[in-house]
């Protein structure tokens, strides 16, 4: 009977362990999914505070803050692109044959037309010029200068191209490799063009998309003038519970008319 009773007792503790097992598995999963739909939500909403947050920001043109109901929050800062050096398109690169303007006025009058030694960079030390479309990542610049007055401007133009074999047969300006760095971020090639009465420039890719920096230095970095402004970049940071999300709008100002550049080598799609 005693060997039984201690049977019988066994038994009972394996299957309470088993329950026991079984009953924590399934807590365990139940708070799991709680807690990820719980982070999920709080992500949504974080994200929707931050979008809410970009467009006050755009609206009003100042840094914003705001809460809503739901217990989430924004808070955005906006900074103005000017200055010594800057990378253009937030770093992003631009496409090939399409177009990147430099404000050397003041947006959108054209006052106060800039003077001094404009340094434009681009391009990676692994960049390779090959025949191929598919295969090129080595990209020429066309950069047009418009200076002067609105009344009485005037157009300099320039074709640059750092692969020796394409120079000639396009009749571009060789560029020989040594660039330098803008904002930390290190270039390939720079191309240095005194400016006088600057109203803008446009730089257009060709052969490639690039990564583009400018400064207004010589390629020395010395005879130093800060840019106009050419935008603005604008970051929100939206807050739900213990979730964040961060966004960034970068806004240049518009694009010019391409009719106000002639007989480009290569229009913008």
């Amino acid at each position: 009977m005693e060997a039984q009773r201690g049977q019988v007792l066994l038994v009972v503790i394996l299957v309470m362990v088993t329950a026991l097992t079984i009953g924590l598995s399934v807590a365990t999963r139940t708070i799991t999914n709680t807690r990820t739909s719980q982070e999920a939500e709080s992500s949504e909403k974080a994200f929707s505070a931050a979008e809410a947050g970009i467009e006050q920001s755009l609206t009003n043109g100042r840094p914003v803050t705001g809460n809503f109901p739901n217990r989430s929050s924004y808070q955005t800062t906006v900074t103005t692109v000017s200055g010594i050096e800057f990378p253009l398109n937030n770093g992003v690169p631009v496409f090939k044959d399409d177009a990147h303007d430099i404000w050397l006025s003041t947006y959108p009058t054209y006052a106060n037309p800039w003077s001094g030694t404009l340094t434009l960079y681009w391009g990676q030390s692994n960049d390779s010029c090959s025949p191929s479309e598919s295969t090129n990542t080595m990209a020429a610049l066309e950069i047009v200068v418009m200076s002067g007055t609105t009344v009485n401007p005037r157009i300099t133009r320039y074709a640059v191209d750092p692969c020796s074999q394409r120079s000639l047969s396009n009749s571009f300006e060789f560029i020989s490799p040594g660039g330098g760095t803008v904002n930390g971020k290190s270039y390939a090639y720079r191309r240095t063009i005194a400016v006088s009465s600057g109203l803008f420039v446009r730089i257009i890719p060709l052969y490639a998309p690039v990564t583009l920096g400018v400064r207004g230095c010589d390629g020395s970095g010395s005879g130093c003038s800060a840019l106009p402004s050419q935008g603005t970049i604008i970051e929100a940071v939206g807050t739900a519970d213990n979730t964040q999300h961060k966004l960034i709008s970068f806004r240049w100002y518009p694009k010019l008319p391409t009719e106000l550049f002639p007989y480009t080598f290569f229009a913008p799609q």
